[in-house]
């Protein structure tokens, strides 16, 4: 366990300290902003030229989840931000600051948030949030569906899987191809197509990948190019047997979760 919580469950040691993840005690640490890695030890960081960190005396760990509150201690002086890196993908596990500085950071925070002028402004911004995307399920869905071009036969269908993989792939903080900013719209559209594809039409949920390097990566491949083979088919204005259809087949059922890869952006 790291970040915060493991820190708050051990015994505080004022540093330095022996560790036993290094030789002999920690080097001295000089108060400033650091970017940091996380350890086993609760307390005790890696810094990227490789040395073992542990923060100086009255510092805390302030938990990740109120960025204003983040923002503020940073402004206030030295920090050290902890942040796991899993894949393309980075998590905060907290901000160590000179707790006076959290403290005060927190007080003046709370006690702007109390007036009835922040509460406008914060329903304001809800609001104006809740627009921009409403407004991008729309255009994301009529992306998928300019990228689907089924034939008339089959214009149903492509609403219908429109609808589908934009109400999947749009919600703030689902961590999906469609809210990455790495790529345009129109790409981002295809490649949700090709991840619905992947989760609702093959057996790729249920299968046994080998933990060898690049084989996901193949596996992914492979299925994408029969889903492509599948959107084809409804590109052509020719009836088939629905029944053997596995998009005709998934799209005659209930809509059903659908999981998120780490990285669903590859198509």
């Amino acid at each position: 366990m790291t970040g915060c919580a493991a820190a708050r469950g051990s015994s505080f040691r004022t540093w330095p300290f022996s560790s036993p993840l290094t030789s002999g005690r920690l080097p001295p640490v000089t108060e400033e902003t650091r970017i940091l890695a996380p350890t086993a030890d609760p307390r005790v960081f890696l810094a990227p030229d490789g040395k073992r960190l542990s923060p100086p005396p009255g510092w805390v760990c302030l938990p990740p989840g109120d960025a204003g509150l983040t923002r503020r201690v940073k402004l206030a002086g030295p920090s050290w931000a902890v942040v796991e890196k899993k894949g393309r993908k980075t998590f905060s596990k907290g901000l160590w600051a000179p707790e006076a500085n959290i403290a005060s950071a927190r007080a003046a925070l709370e006690s702007e948030r109390s007036t009835e002028a922040y509460a406008k402004k914060r329903a304001g911004d809800i609001e104006r949030r809740e627009r921009t995307q409403a407004a991008y399920v729309l255009t994301f869905e009529h992306e998928v569906y300019g990228f689907l071009r089924f034939a008339p036969r089959f214009e149903e269908h492509a609403r219908v899987l429109a609808r589908r993989v934009a109400e999947h792939a749009t919600p703030v903080g689902s961590g999906t191809v469609a809210r990455t900013k790495r790529i345009s719209v129109a790409e981002r559209a295809e490649a949700a197509v090709i991840a619905w594809m992947r989760h609702q039409t093959t057996a790729y949920d249920h299968m046994s990948i080998a933990r060898v390097k690049g084989k996901r990566r193949e596996v992914r491949r492979e299925l994408a190019t029969l889903s492509r083979a599948v959107l084809d088919l409804h590109r052509r204005d020719v009836a088939h047997e629905p029944r053997t259809c596995p998009l005709c087949t998934a799209l005659a059922a209930p809509p059903r979760a659908t999981a998120t890869d780490v990285d669903d952006i590859e198509i």
